[in-house]
C-alpha cells in the first residue's frame, strides 16, 4: 500500500490525475476503470487539463465505470453515463465506442450485469482501477454486508447511500434504490487500485479501511491486501491516520 499525502481536494485531483496520465503515457490502449460522484470531479478536471495541453492521448483508452443506477436513462442528468460525458469524456478524445456503462435501463438487469461482467473479462481486466470511498465504507456500490459480492450484480443502496447521494436531485425520494455495481472481486482484479478520498466527513471510515480489519461490514476494508494500491487523500481526510 503506498499513500499519497495531498494538501487539499485540488491537490489530490492533481495528483491522481498525475497517476492516471502516466499510465496512459505507459500503455496508450489500457483499460481505466472509472468512478462518479463529487470526489473525482477534481481528477478529471486536471485529466482535461493534461490533454488540452497535449500531454496525454486518450485515443486508444478503454474505459469501464464501476456502476450505473437502476431506472435512469443514460441522457438523465443524474445518470453516472451522463456525468462521464459532461464532466471528462466530451471534453477528451476518448472515443466514444471505447467507454462502457452499465446500462441501467436493460430489460433483463440480470442479464446485464451478467454481460457486463463479461465485457470485463474480453477487454483483458482493467489496468488501473479509480475508486471514491463512501460514508459507511462502501467502493463501487458495493454495501456493507456479511459477505464480499464478487461479481457485477444489482444492489439494494442503504438508506445512508441514498441520503448521501439526495443532494444530487430535488427530492430524496427521486433517489433510486437499486444500482448495478461491479463485484468487488471485479474490482479487486484489477491491476492497480487507486483509491481517492478528500473531506473530514471521510477521516473516520478512512481509517477503518486501511487500518481497521478486513469485513464486509466495511466493504472497502478488503482493498488492504490489493497488491498494487494507492491512495490519495488530503490532509483532513488523513488526519486520523
Amino acid at each position: 500500500m503506498k499513500i499519497i499525502y495531498a494538501k487539499d481536494y485540488y491537490d489530490m485531483g492533481r495528483k491522481a490525475a498525475n497517476i492516471i496520465s502516466a499510465q496512459v503515457i505507459l500503455k496508450r490502449d489500457c483499460v481505466l476503470g472509472l468512478a462518479t460522484g463529487s470526489t473525482v470531479e477534481s481528477i478529471y478536471k486536471n485529466l482535461i487539463i493534461q490533454y488540452q495541453k497535449g500531454d496525454v492521448d486518450f485515443s486508444g483508452v478503454r474505459s469501464v465505470n464501476l456502476d450505473e443506477y437502476v431506472g435512469l436513462p443514460e441522457d438523465h442528468d443524474q445518470s453516472y453515463r451522463y456525468f462521464m460525458e459532461t464532466n471528462l469524456f466530451c471534453h477528451i478524445n476518448i472515443r466514444k465506442e471505447n467507454t462502457n456503462v452499465p446500462d441501467g435501463m436493460a430489460a433483463d438487469v440480470e442479464a446485464e450485469c451478467m454481460r457486463y461482467e463479461d465485457l470485463i473479462k474480453e477487454l483483458g481486466g482493467t489496468d488501473l482501477q479509480l475508486l471514491g470511498l463512501g460514508h459507511n465504507g462502501h467502493v463501487g456500490f458495493n454495501e456493507p454486508d456479511d459477505k464480499f459480492p464478487l461479481l457485477t450484480h444489482c444492489v439494494q443502496l442503504k438508506e445512508s447511500t441514498i441520503k448521501a447521494n439526495a443532494r444530487f436531485f430535488e427530492r430524496e425520494d427521486q433517489v433510486p434504490g437499486e444500482a448495478i455495481t461491479m463485484g468487488i472481486k471485479s474490482i479487486m482484479q484489477a491491476k492497480q487500485i487507486l483509491l481517492c478520498v478528500s473531506g473530514e466527513a471521510k477521516a473516520e471510515i478512512l481509517k477503518k479501511v486501511l487500518t481497521g480489519p478486513v469485513t464486509p461490514a466495511v466493504p472497502g476494508s478488503i482493498l488492504q491486501i490489493h497488491p498494487n494500491l494507492t491512495v490519495v487523500a488530503d490532509e483532513e481526510a488523513s488526519s486520523l491516520l
